[in-house]
């Protein structure tokens, strides 16, 4: 299912790499949204392709961008567009930067497609139909715990001080391995069975979107720090699955 989507996505994706690269290590222009979160002009020149494309293919699909909000109606089929996932990277000439672009139906992810043309790699996934990593099936991890595993964090100073942070320092101070992998890449990475779990605070709809799929697909599980499914604004967690009911125990704090 949603396989000529998902074509369109690769192909639609295939340009915003080229209009995002032709902008990387070029001193792209940054500004300041009210958020305090940076835009640059490839943001907007990729999420203005994107949508242009959305509405010539698809034209009675409503679209959620990051820059431009939403056009139409999203209670049936809503694309969900992350021009540039990872500016602040972007921006820094660093290469973990994605293109991220999800398809919602009836509100459920049903595929999701991660283009990282500076890492030269390509993550996608539809309902039903596996999990790529540039075109080969990729499964998560079998490790069974994160003592022997390894735990990625986006952000460890949103943490700091609260209830949730404790826990995420014991667990963290009892993974075989941990690393600070933010945006996309360490959802990724749990993907495809490099690292154990995943854990970010905070999230817009169009930073996790193409992750749920891609991860779920994969064999993984995808929710937010109390176990419930992933809200825009909340936070999230992904994982093999396996250590997924240990780290909700460590995030759930004292008691």
């Amino acid at each position: 299912m949603f396989e000529a989507e998902l074509t369109a996505a690769h192909e639609i994706a295939d340009r915003a790499g080229e209009i995002a690269m032709s902008f990387f290590r070029h001193d792209p222009e940054v500004t300041w949204k009210p958020d305090a979160t940076p835009v640059t002009e490839a943001d907007i020149a990729v999420e203005e392709m994107i949508r242009a494309e959305l509405a010539r293919r698809f034209p009675a699909d409503a679209i959620r961008g990051e820059e431009g909000g939403i056009e139409g109606d999203p209670e049936q089929r809503m694309w969900i567009v992350d021009p540039i996932d990872g500016t602040r990277n972007y921006a820094a000439g660093i290469q973990i930067w994605a293109n991220l672009l999800a398809l919602k139906v009836d509100g459920e992810y049903v595929m999701g497609l991660a283009n990282a043309p500076a890492l030269g790699e390509r993550y996608a996934a539809t309902k039903g139909g596996g999990a790529t990593w540039n075109g080969r099936q990729i499964r998560v991890s079998d490790v069974a715990t994160t003592a022997e595993g390894m735990v990625v964090l986006g952000d460890l100073e949103a943490w700091a001080g609260t209830p949730r942070g404790d826990g995420l320092m014991r667990l963290i101070r009892g993974a075989k391995r941990n690393r600070g992998f933010g945006d996309f890449w360490g959802h990724v990475l749990v993907a495809r069975g490099a690292a154990e779990v995943m854990i970010e605070p905070e999230l817009s709809e169009w930073d996790f979107a193409s992750l749920v799929v891609i991860v779920t697909e994969a064999g993984g599980r995808v929710t937010q720090v109390d176990g419930s499914p992933p809200v825009h604004g909340g936070s999230l967690v992904t994982s093999n699955g396996l250590v997924h009911d240990e780290v909700m125990a460590a995030l759930a704090g004292p008691g």
